[in-house]
């Protein structure tokens, strides 16, 4: 495959727990789906331009672009044709997908199970570090949005703008505040267990925003080596190699010449998911073309703004504060003082890619008009530490998916 350069071409994945149709509890039965032609458990099923694969625990299901896509434009048909067919194959069990970032009332303590064939001691590797057993390993569905690279410059232009975006993403993408069957009150609630999630070993997640190195030799000795190191007495056979091991909100995969973007949480559907990552990597694409503000500025950007504003994005997503004059002034915005919701407005009418965006227009609309997804799931929950209507907005939910609609509460 040709090297691929800086916007050449996206990779996206979308995670799906699998669920009872009726009870919608979880189901751990994601190699019903996973299996080739013979009736054998396979990791991974190429249909066509979409594949499916497994994830970590048996009840998920990861939908991905089979190799790089050219273009974002044609994803959302057909992500939203294999989520149908997926949910057509899960009827024969009584099952099907659910989306967005937690299940509401799993408990992962009695229920996590292990997808339990190829990879499988990669994953007991984990499950014996870590115990796997918690929120942040066995509930979390995200989307994974892959940029390439094909150099150490164009590694470094886009790093440092992933790194500048990753807090902000919350504020557009938060999907997750229900867990253990109440609304605890962060909005992400994802985010909230996966920043925790390797507090055994915590060099593996970092501090979710990346540290500023901008070449892979730096990468190797300021990310990659202290992980390794603090690992190896848990892992004395070597089984957790580095870019699989990394945690970090974005991640450099220099073995394919990419960064995957891993903060956003999965939405209601196909279209919602697409529409952010679309605006998403228009606002990458306009920080790396120095739109606004240089790469030396953007590179020099330490964690701890950036940090500050993620935390507050996991608490109150599109209306967490930013008060971060300085910080704005890289994305072209004079305010001083703003919220999320505000600030993707601004980005979504400055962005230098809006013809790109436009066949995302509809989605985009809801999102930033009404809020989003965990904010209309609290508003429209009306009791939401009550069962049954937790119950009633995660079937309203499951038809999202199936029907490809944005849910409005």
């Amino acid at each position: 495959m040709p090297t691929l350069a800086l916007f050449d071409a996206f990779g996206i994945e979308l995670e799906y727990m699998v669920v009872d149709r009726e009870s919608l509890d979880i189901r751990p039965i994601s190699d019903f789906v996973l299996r080739d032609p013979s009736g054998a458990p396979v990791s991974d099923l190429e249909h066509g331009e979409i594949s499916w694969s497994n994830e970590l625990t048996h009840h998920v299901i990861e939908l991905k672009t089979s190799g790089p896509a050219p273009s974002l434009i044609p994803l959302p048909d057909l992500f939203q044709a294999n989520v149908r067919e997926v949910n057509s194959r899960l009827r024969e069990a009584n099952a099907c997908l659910l989306p967005t970032a937690m299940h509401p009332w799993m408990d992962p303590d009695r229920e996590m199970q292990l997808w339990p064939y190829e990879y499988h001691a990669v994953y007991e590797t984990f499950h014996k570090i870590f115990d796997c057993r918690g929120h942040g390993w066995a509930n979390l569905q995200s989307m994974h949005i892959n940029l390439p690279f094909a150099s150490d410059e164009e590694f470094r232009r886009l790093h440092a703008a992933c790194r500048l975006v990753l807090p902000f993403l919350p504020g557009l993408a938060a999907s997750s505040p229900f867990r253990d069957g109440i609304a605890p009150g962060p909005l992400d609630c994802r985010l909230d267990a996966y920043r925790r999630n390797a507090g055994r070993v915590p060099s593996v997640a970092g501090r979710v925003i990346p540290e500023p190195v901008y070449d892979e030799a730096s990468y190797h000795r300021d990310v990659f080596e202290p992980m390794l190191r603090d690992v190896a007495p848990y892992d004395p056979g070597g089984v957790l190699k580095s870019e699989f091991l990394n945690a970090r909100g974005a991640i450099a995969r220099f073995s394919r010449g990419a960064i995957e973007i891993r903060v956003i949480d999965v939405q209601e559907c196909p279209p919602a998911d697409l529409a952010i990552a679309a605006l998403t990597v228009e606002l990458v694409r306009s920080l790396v073309e120095e739109n606004w503000s240089s790469t030396i500025e953007q590179m020099a950007v330490p964690i701890e703004p950036l940090e500050r504003i993620l935390i507050a994005a996991i608490d109150d997503a599109d209306e967490a504060i930013v008060d971060d004059a300085t910080l704005l002034r890289l994305f072209g915005i004079p305010e001083s003082n703003l919220n999320l919701r505000e600030f993707w407005q601004i980005i979504r009418e400055t962005v230098s890619g809006g013809d790109r965006l436009r066949p995302h227009s509809q989605s985009l609309d809801v999102i930033l008009s009404e809020g989003c997804l965990a904010r209309r799931m609290v508003r429209a929950a009306g009791k939401p530490n009550e069962r049954a209507a937790l119950r009633a907005l995660f079937a309203d939910l499951a038809d999202c998916l199936e029907a490809g609609e944005l849910f409005q509460g």
